[in-house]
């Protein structure tokens, strides 16, 4: 039977951050997914923004990883040059009631570490910013957007520089934990294979249960619910009226139609929140007066000809429909109880910020870091 170090199910952003981490210290690192290649899904389906880490409850893990992740995204972009842009971030209120929030936000990101917050009245709005429509925004100027393709082809070159692997088309079947790790059976193509290894991390994002399902020993009680919620996004065709990103006030199951710009200056709006249970990316025109009227709100000469369907995104979430915050949940030998196995539940948004961070977090929990 054929032996490697670590294998690590899922090349999203994050799988690819993990195994670029393992590959630094082991030899012979496997990353697999059931795509032909790798980012195919929620990492190649979403508004590519570094996020701040503004909002998140304090001492979430959400809090933290995006907060580390942020700065050492933005120092890995550099010394890589993968395209990237600390553009900015302009959160938004229309009245006392959400300036109010915005007060609180500020307090709320002082205790996550983010002090960089600047309060901007309409005038001063005005100013840097003639087409948006608002009494007051903060400035997050630490808020930026990335070339998330060019990121994980990078992500994916550190691996294979280290001698790691990725293999496409390929499943996990089965994983049996034994004395020494692993005996997991894959399906590659047509072909059966048969591994032994020390790790296990699984990391496949929108299927991260099914994969936990296929694990012995592992007891239903450590695998949540997961939630699909689409998200769809429009294009805006023409010149951006915005330099900055606008966010309206925070959602409960996200962020609010919010405008974001690409590194090649395309603005889109985006997302919305759909939950569903089939992975299915059609942007129905019939959603286009719903993007319209809640863009009109921060943007009163929106064109309704210029709005085009441009793609969506399937996010997992921990969070059903009108439940409260879920944070990320990562586990360890610590909850389950199998050693060399990790389980990455719920990675959404901060997800692609905080991805390096979270390579490091699992790379403590393995004790990789001793």
């Amino acid at each position: 039977m054929d032996k490697v170090d670590a294998i690590v199910v899922g090349a999203g952003v994050v799988g690819l951050a993990i195994a670029a981490k393992l590959s630094q210290r082991l030899a012979n690192v496997l990353i697999v997914d059931k795509n032909n290649t790798f980012g195919e899904e929620t990492s190649s389906r979403n508004s590519e923004v570094i996020h701040a880490g503004i909002y998140y409850p304090q001492n979430s893990l959400k809090a933290l990883l995006c907060v580390r992740g942020k700065e050492k995204l933005y120092q890995y972009c550099q010394q890589r040059n993968i395209p990237n842009q600390r553009i900015g971030k302009l959160l938004v209120a229309h009245n006392e009631a959400e300036e109010s929030i915005l007060d609180n936000t500020i307090e709320i990101a002082k205790n996550n570490g983010v002090f960089d917050l600047t309060w901007l009245n309409g005038k001063e709005l005005n100013k840097i910013e003639p087409a948006l429509s608002a009494t007051a925004a903060l400035l997050s100027p630490s808020t930026g957007i990335i070339d998330v393709h060019s990121y994980m082809q990078s992500l994916l070159a550190d691996v294979e520089h280290n001698n790691g692997m990725f293999v496409g088309n390929t499943q996990v079947l089965h994983a049996e934990p034994v004395s020494n790790g692993f005996i997991v059976d894959l399906v590659s193509g047509n072909e059966k294979i048969k591994l032994n290894c020390q790790y296990l991390i699984n990391s496949a994002g929108l299927h991260s249960t099914d994969v936990a399902k296929n694990i012995a020993e592992l007891s239903d009680d450590y695998i949540p619910k997961l939630h699909w919620c689409r998200g769809h996004y429009f294009s805006y065709s023409g010149k951006s009226p915005f330099n900055r990103l606008i966010y309206p006030i925070p959602e409960a199951n996200g962020l609010g139609i919010h405008a974001s710009l690409d590194v090649a200056g395309q603005l889109k709006f985006g997302p919305d929140t759909q939950y569903v249970d089939q992975l299915e990316y059609n942007v129905s025109l019939e959603l286009k007066s719903k993007f319209f009227q809640a863009v009109k709100l921060y943007f009163p000469e929106v064109d309704f000809e210029r709005l085009q369907p441009a793609y969506s995104g399937i996010r997992p979430k921990l969070q059903g429909p009108d439940e409260s915050f879920k944070d990320f949940s990562i586990q360890g030998v610590s909850t389950h109880n199998i050693p060399g196995l990790v389980n990455l539940f719920g990675i959404d948004s901060p997800g692609l910020t905080s991805s390096l961070s979270i390579a490091d977090y699992v790379y403590t929990i393995l004790n990789l870091n001793k």
